[in-house]
């Protein structure tokens, strides 16, 4: 492919199966990891994307590219087998993959890599979409959007390049499958960063944080927990979603 490519603009787009269920592994690292089969899983992929990024190097093409790295959702929980637990770790954050609406489920860091263009170490903490990969490899192309339709996406280039100090987003909608789980606002005047729950799945067990018994969360039905009103979260000060704001409590 880039043997093919390297003299003219290309998009590579690589999707790998691995930090998923099954957690398939090549023998080559099963059991080098300290964190069993899910760690195994983390140092294969990292081994894979380091192939990569090694042939853009060495067809001196590391400063004319533009390499996002990001997962689809947060890590996975339900993964076992037995009694052992196989799956990822979110941290501070509830929930994870398969969960439309908690922290765990849908955050997840995005690493960008463009020496020479890009000042390296930089951390920006603004929620953004993975829709706005859409816009931003447009622009770098040198296209334009559609312009006959509205776009719930944004280009990321002003970000990463210092232009802009927020993410364009003024809300985020969440989505398990096709039924509305939250809606985030990023409250402009303020900075805070406020989330609406409507629906959350029902743990098994109540506290796990993921819903073992199932296998995954459903989106619907008995599986989760309808709000109305719904759960108010001031994600600036309660990251974790431990605290709902209550009328009583938080009268605006």
């Amino acid at each position: 492919f880039y043997f093919r490519n390297k003299h003219r603009p290309f998009l590579l787009f690589v999707s790998l199966l691995h930090v998923h269920t099954p957690l398939i592994t090549t023998k080559k690292f099963q059991g080098r990891s300290r964190h069993g089969l899910y760690g195994d899983n983390v140092e294969e992929m990292d081994w894979m994307v380091g192939k990569l990024l090694d042939v853009i190097d060495k067809e001196n093409l590391k400063n004319t590219t533009f390499v996002y790295f990001a997962s689809d959702h947060g890590g996975f929980l339900e993964a076992h087998r037995g009694n052992s637990q196989l799956g990822g770790w979110n941290g501070i954050y509830k929930g994870g993959k398969g969960m439309g609406g908690w922290e765990g489920g849908i955050r997840v860091p995005g690493i960008v890599r463009w020496p020479g263009v890009l000042p390296a170490g930089a951390v920006i903490d603004e929620p953004t979409s993975l829709m706005d990969i859409y816009p931003t490899v447009v622009q770098l192309a040198g296209g334009t959007v559609p312009q006959d339709r509205v776009m719930d996406r944004h280009t990321l280039l002003p970000l990463l390049w210092g232009t802009e100090q927020h993410s364009r987003h003024e809300f985020l909608f969440h989505y398990c499958g096709v039924f509305l789980h939250a809606v985030r606002w990023h409250q402009k005047d303020s900075g805070t960063v406020w989330k609406a729950h409507y629906a959350t799945p029902v743990f098994q067990p109540e506290a796990s944080g993921a819903c073992f018994r199932r296998g995954i969360c459903p989106c619907f039905g008995d599986g989760v927990t309808n709000h109305d009103p719904p759960l108010l979260f001031n994600l600036s000060q309660d990251p974790s979603e431990a605290n709902p704001l209550s009328a009583n409590t938080e009268p605006l």
